[in-house]
């Protein structure tokens, strides 16, 4: 995979903005901002209003001071370096299933991005519960959470997503790990400031608009829809991992695929045990 030299970095806010609204004419609310704490957390402050504008909703930024991943963990990346946003969805999912929603959001997610990946589609891959990879290499990372509006009772989720557009070899060397980005799967930059922006635009809207198909499905039919789905693009299907919580390994066995509640299955010498979604996290064995 190798790294394209050119540097590119997201258009003015509020031209991405303006670009934005006529895909997306549905969305009772639509911003994109220079500078946020983090585009999850404003969402989820504005689902607790009572005044708040009809859903859905996307919050974009180009520069994120406070942003998370999962468990809380700080998630940062230089300006116009990242595409990341949030949206905003109602969902009339039984609490059940609500684990679940983490996963739907992540494989509309992978599939959003391998419309525009071209020959390298088929290495965009998703790494349970959430993380997006370029072979295996983190491409994107991916926040649900849900609340409810007061004045209705009404349940929201809001997913959010980073995806990283440049400067991969610098942040897997402060890393530690392989990280990717966008310019390395498309295996060339855009030369002009309005191939860049028509780019990052489709991006946003394909990737909202397949989170909005997506709740919908899981609203009337649960989780089952997403198991082939998830299987065309597993990242970890068949491969020796190790289960981790807090540092320390709790098994070690074989990834195998997702049961109906999106658990992941790990097939081990005393048979196979389910693994729930925000409890641990997964790393593959060299």
């Amino acid at each position: 995979m190798s790294m394209p030299t050119a540097l590119f970095s997201l258009p003015a806010a509020a031209t991405l903005q303006s670009q934005l609204a006529p895909r997306l004419a549905d969305f009772g609310m639509l911003r994109w901002v220079e500078e946020t704490g983090s585009t999850n957390a404003d969402l989820m402050m504005q689902a607790r209003e009572a005044q708040a504008p009809a859903l859905p909703w996307l919050l974009g930024a180009h520069l994120q001071v406070q942003g998370r991943g999962r468990a809380g963990r700080p998630w940062n990346a230089a300006p116009g370096a990242a595409l990341m946003l949030s949206c905003a969805f109602e969902t009339t999912a039984a609490p059940a299933l609500l684990p679940s929603l983490s996963l739907v959001a992540g494989i509309a997610a992978c599939e959003a991005l391998r419309r525009h990946a071209g020959d390298n589609a088929g290495q965009v891959l998703m790494k349970w519960p959430n993380d997006l990879q370029y072979g295996d290499a983190k491409l994107a990372g991916i926040l649900v959470e849900t609340t409810r509006q007061p004045a209705t009772g009404q349940r929201i989720v809001v997913m959010g997503m980073g995806l990283n557009l440049r400067d991969a070899a610098a942040i897997s060397q402060h890393f530690c790990r392989a990280v990717a980005d966008w310019g390395q799967v498309i295996g060339s930059v855009p030369t002009c400031s309005q191939d860049w922006l028509n780019m990052a635009s489709t991006l946003a809207a394909d990737i909202a608009r397949a989170w909005q198909n997506a709740i919908r499905l899981h609203a009337t039919e649960g989780f089952q829809p997403f198991l082939a789905r998830h299987a065309s693009m597993d990242a970890l299907a068949q491969r020796p991992i190790n289960v981790l919580e807090d540092g320390r390994l709790l098994l070690a066995g074989t990834a195998s695929g997702l049961d109906d509640l999106g658990r992941l299955q790990v097939r081990h010498d005393q048979g196979v045990t389910a693994i729930t979604v925000g409890e641990i996290s997964v790393r593959a064995q060299a």
